[in-house]
């Protein structure tokens, strides 16, 4: 018999055999909806009911009473995977599992599924557009936006495997002020080939334009405040000043020959801020100069996050650009209608919709799981110069993502849950509620470096390909004093998707509401809790099974009986299980924690039981078998977050 999900055949046998103990026992009451736990503890089974507490109030009579009831109308005849079923403590019905008949179903599952073992297909398959990434394309991918295509990309796979049609899309942010600086910067260079990674040298124009930009900015602000004499406004753009001049200094030291004619050129310009405020607007109104400069600077940079994301093993199906929705009239349509609903307003030339008004009046509070007295701050539409907030393009851009899909997964921070809150009310405005439910914001926490403060705007942050680099070389330092004995192209090979799987663990292993602290000393250790360790131990399986150098023709999975070789069972036996947990709450994180459990779990089992040379020849083979297995089951969890399970290392 081969099962898609071993666990579940005895967690279905203990609930049939529960509820036809119950029916016998108690004819005259329904059955209640059966839920079972996992004990603490193997003494108390590998499941265990609680039922009897909740019937026992009904009946009048104590839960352990109850229980033993129950438990003495279970037929012996019926249980198949249950070894046995005891009552327990003060009304617990506890399940234990046979393990000999388990261990065969799991093993023999996962041998004959192999890549396909662990991946129970939905019921419901649907289309699912998963949005992330979505970098803007001013600077380089950087590690402290890393985090999200990790994620982003880990649940496309999850879901996919889930039996869904997953198609990735990044949503290009081409419209707006960043990309206006970026190009103005470009433009006042003679718009120069890249000498180098084209987003690297996109990222430093728009560094330093930004901050020469905002400098002169701020010295025309003084000049006007000192005319009113508002001491106290003076004193904080002083501390601005300040804060940028030291950021231009150091941006001088690093890259003199680019800043100096930066400055000579944007210097030309008496109000550079204008400049760029007329460009952002042409180019949101589709005017072709405009268009052909923003398009060609924003394509250097997209052509650089293609190369360092295909490192990472991130592709996506669509690259959506936001200034389409614009010059298609999309977004106007938007703002027409949200215009003919009463929720929409003008407040000095700036055009307002009340999202508190439109969640109070259709009672969304409660299911947006908001306060009803928190007060939801309204949504600017249209700036008073008739250009458009991120968010009003959004509306216009998901509309078209539900024409292809069923559900919209949108990856970004937690720093924009107000922004999606209020995209998800606007829809509910213009008639869109069952799409709005169906729109998921999956918000993740930042990634800090000790000691280091990131700033995108001021051109402090550490490349993601830099991080790549490092881990990559740390990897090959480390593969080189593990396996002297690998060929060169060996060891560089390993290092590669050890560094690279190893940056990509730790950016998903921890649960997405929880901030990541990157450090390169949990990164790529060896020893625990780190893609590397857990490569570490697929590769040792692997080595194994290629010692053995033989089938395992006649394993007797009765011989199994060691507590460590029950907890591997066990947990191959779950992998199911938490795999279509990880697909329905959008919870990559519990992949990574099983993986690392795993192994955990085989290396206390390697390291205190022979494998080989165990004896008779029928236990040899169930271990070798066992092992085999935590080495599939191992390659399929890291397979799901986009980490290559090597079988050398």
């Amino acid at each position: 018999m081969v099962s898609v999900n071993p666990f579940s055949e005895f967690r279905n046998e203990c609930e049939k055999i529960l509820a036809e103990a119950f029916e016998k026992t108690f004819p005259e009451i329904q059955i209640p909806e059966l839920t079972f736990e996992r004990p603490p503890t193997p003494e108390y089974g590998q499941l265990a009911s609680s039922v009897c507490f909740e019937l026992a109030k009904k009946i009048g009579k104590k839960p352990l009473d109850v229980a033993k009831l129950l438990t003495k109308a279970i037929k012996k005849s019926k249980l198949d995977l249950t070894e046995r079923v005891e009552s327990a403590g003060t009304g617990y019905i506890n399940f234990y599992v046979d393990f000999a008949k388990l261990s065969a179903l799991t093993v023999e599952s996962v041998m004959q599924l192999g890549s396909e073992y662990g991946f129970v297909k939905t019921e419901k398959p649907q289309k699912i557009i998963v949005e992330h990434t979505s970098a803007n394309p001013a600077h380089p991918i950087h590690i402290g936006t890393a985090r999200n295509p990790m994620l982003g990309d880990s649940l496309a796979r999850i879901l996919n495997a889930r039996g869904h049609t997953v198609f990735r899309h990044f949503y290009v942010d081409d419209v707006g002020r960043q990309t206006a600086v970026m190009a103005y910067g470009y433009e006042k260079l003679g718009k120069p080939k890249p000498s180098e990674k084209p987003d690297h040298f996109i990222g430093k124009i728009y560094t330093i334009t930004s901050c020469i930009v905002e400098i002169n900015r701020l010295k025309r602000e003084l000049e006007r405040v000192k005319k009113v004499s508002a001491t106290e406004e003076i004193a904080k753009i002083n501390r601005e000043l300040d804060e940028w001049m030291a950021v231009a200094v150091e941006l001088k030291e690093k890259y003199p020959e680019l800043f100096e004619k930066l400055l000579e050129k944007i210097s030309e310009d008496e109000n550079p801020e204008s400049e760029i405020g007329r460009l952002n607007k042409a180019y949101e109104m589709g005017e072709e100069k405009a268009k052909k400069l923003v398009r060609e600077v924003v394509e250097l940079c997209i052509r650089g996050f293609t190369e360092t994301l295909s490192r990472a093993s991130v592709s996506f199906d669509s690259w959506d650009w936001e200034s389409d929705y614009v010059w298609s009239s999309k977004v106007s349509e938007v703002i027409q209608r949200l215009k003919t609903t009463p929720y929409v307003f003008t407040l000095g030339g700036v055009l307002e919709f009340d999202a508190d008004k439109v969640a109070g009046n259709y009672g969304l509070k409660a299911k947006l799981g908001l306060r009803e007295d928190y007060e939801i701050p309204p949504l600017t539409l249209v700036r008073a110069d008739g250009t458009t907030l991120y968010t009003t393009r959004d509306i216009a851009y998901t509309l078209w993502k539900f024409e292809k899909a069923d559900k919209c997964i949108n990856v970004i921070g937690m720093e924009q849950s107000l922004a999606q809150l209020q995209l998800k009310i606007a829809l509910h405005a213009i008639g869109y509620g069952k799409k709005a439910e169906n729109l998921l914001h999956f918000a993740y926490n930042l990634v800090s470096l000790p000691g280091y403060k990131m700033s995108s705007r001021r051109g402090h942050y550490i490349k993601f390909d830099e991080v790549m680099n490092e881990a990559v070389e740390r990897a090959y330092e480390e593969v080189s004093k593990r396996s002297p004995q690998l060929s060169e192209e060996e060891k560089r090979n390993i290092a590669n998707f050890v560094g690279i799987g190893a940056v990509r663990y730790a950016l998903v292993e921890v649960d997405p509401s929880k901030p990541v602290v990157f450090t390169w000393d949990r990164v790529l250790n060896f020893e625990k809790n780190s893609a590397p360790y857990i490569q570490y131990t697929h590769a040792r399986a692997c080595s194994i099974v290629r010692k053995a150098a033989r089938k395992p023709e006649k394993p007797d999975y009765k011989l199994l009986k060691e507590p460590l070789e029950h907890e591997i069972v066990l947990a191959l036996a779950s992998f199911p299980d938490t795999f279509v947990e990880a697909s329905e709450y959008l919870k990559p994180n519990m992949i990574a924690d099983f993986a690392n459990s795993l192994a955990d779990k085989f290396n206390t089992f390697y390291n205190a039981l022979p494998v080989i040379k165990a004896e008779p020849q029928g236990l040899s083979d169930a271990r070798l078998a066992l092992t085999d297995a935590v080495r599939i089951v191992l390659r399929n969890a890291l397979a799901l977050i986009g980490i290559k399970a090597p079988e050398k290392m």
